[in-house]
């Protein structure tokens, strides 16, 4: 579709987004109705003759074109994978066997640190393990939900943002891909790790909490809470319980795992040519330099569920019919995700392909006569503001 400079007008759709889900607290039907409005604007200046399929037709249009399926596949197929996991018994029986060797309270919350750190492949399967394998480890301690839950998050996207191989490295990869200054998506991803303060510092930031016990804000007062019995979640909501086979092993969710890292690092070398014709890309860091990352976590993605299969049915910890019953319901799981990543990359193309906002953003700046040095603050403001108000960290980089 032919670009239209749509001038102040093109801040309209993700200053609308931010304004409804802040009224709203709800982020998809913000996202949505800020792309509509996008559309609306570009149609409105294409002088559309059917105004109200223009705005249609271009929404959808725009999303066809954004939508990176890799990626989509990937997160669903990783949520079958977690489902099944946690179902053959392999995350219950981490819990019991960490249980028997953490030994102290500072362990427990070093042990929570270091596995959300080690599980770096994507956050959410980062929350879902580490949240499933440590909750009865720290239970045993009186360490609070809430502060579980900080450690968790603290380190779940802080890893998968400086972690090369993840779902993040994928899709933020394929954003900064898009600004011309990269050769592939591996390469735009590597080159904002040493830059990436936030996530240096929050992870810092846990490893000084776990070591010296900190507490502050809510978080104390649910550690005093907790001291108490009082674990569960402040506003007292129930969590989904998935019911694990009883002979399940440690083994169980470490080999699924570790395959889902072994076929991954396979994949991102297969794709960036290191087994290819070609002898420029025949070393580990040309071939990670060329690697298409969505394509390589798909490919590891469907090896490390083939290998769940093959270690959970054969051996009767779950049915096939109970297998395949998981994986749907992992891949639900992953829905509500998927949805605000489309939704995300849409009004990225809406803002940047169809209105130009980078072309009006760089004018106002360049005519404010705004210091460069300043240009990292103002993103990095901007950015919290979006993030905060969105909730989504995908949709804050689209």
């Amino acid at each position: 579709m032919e670009p239209y400079y749509a001038g102040w007008l093109s801040l309209l759709p993700p200053v609308i987004a931010i304004t409804l889900a802040l009224l709203t607290k709800e982020v998809i039907s913000s996202l949505l109705i800020g792309i509509l409005t996008g559309t609306f604007i570009y149609s409105v200046g294409m002088n559309s003759d059917v105004l109200f399929m223009g705005t249609i037709e271009s929404a959808f249009d725009t999303m066809a074109n954004k939508v990176d399926f890799n990626i989509l596949v990937f997160c669903t197929l990783l949520g079958a994978l977690v489902y099944t996991i946690s179902m053959a018994g392999g995350t219950r029986a981490y819990g019991k066997w960490a249980t028997r060797r953490i030994r102290s309270r500072k362990a427990a919350l070093l042990s929570t640190g270091g596995l959300g750190a080690f599980i770096f492949i994507d956050d959410y399967f980062n929350c879902l393990t580490v949240g499933t394998v440590m909750k009865p480890v720290t239970d045993s301690y009186k360490i609070s939900r809430a502060k579980l839950a900080y450690i968790i998050d603290a380190t779940a996207a802080p890893i998968c943002i400086i972690a090369p191989i993840s779902s993040w490295a994928a899709a933020v990869g394929s954003n900064l891909r898009t600004t011309g200054a990269f050769t592939s998506d591996f390469a735009a991803f590597v080159s904002t790790i040493p830059y990436n303060f936030y996530a240096l510092l929050s992870i810092a930031m846990v490893g000084l909490i776990c070591l010296t016990n900190s507490d502050f804000g809510p978080m104390r007062t649910a550690e005093e809470r907790a001291q108490h019995g009082e674990l569960g979640a402040i506003d007292g909501s129930s969590e989904k319980q998935v019911q694990p086979a009883e002979r399940g092993t440690v083994w169980d969710m470490l080999l699924p795992i570790g395959s889902l890292i072994v076929f991954a690092v396979l994949g991102l070398l297969y794709s960036g040519g290191y087994w290819g014709k070609d002898p420029a890309f025949h070393t580990m860091g040309a071939a990670f330099g060329n690697c298409t990352a969505a394509k390589a976590l798909v490919w590891a993605s469907v090896g490390a569920l083939t290998v769940s299969f093959l270690l959970f049915v054969p051996r009767g910890l779950l049915s096939f019919r109970t297998f395949m019953d998981g994986a749907v319901e992992g891949m639900k799981a992953m829905l509500p995700a998927n949805i605000i990543l489309v939704l995300a990359w849409t009004i990225s193309g809406v803002c940047r392909d169809l209105l130009q906002t980078p072309i009006f953003v760089q004018s106002l700046v360049a005519d404010g006569g705004v210091s460069g040095a300043f240009l990292p603050a103002i993103v990095f403001l901007i950015a919290g503001f979006l993030s905060f108000s969105t909730g989504t960290a995908w949709g804050t980089f689209g």
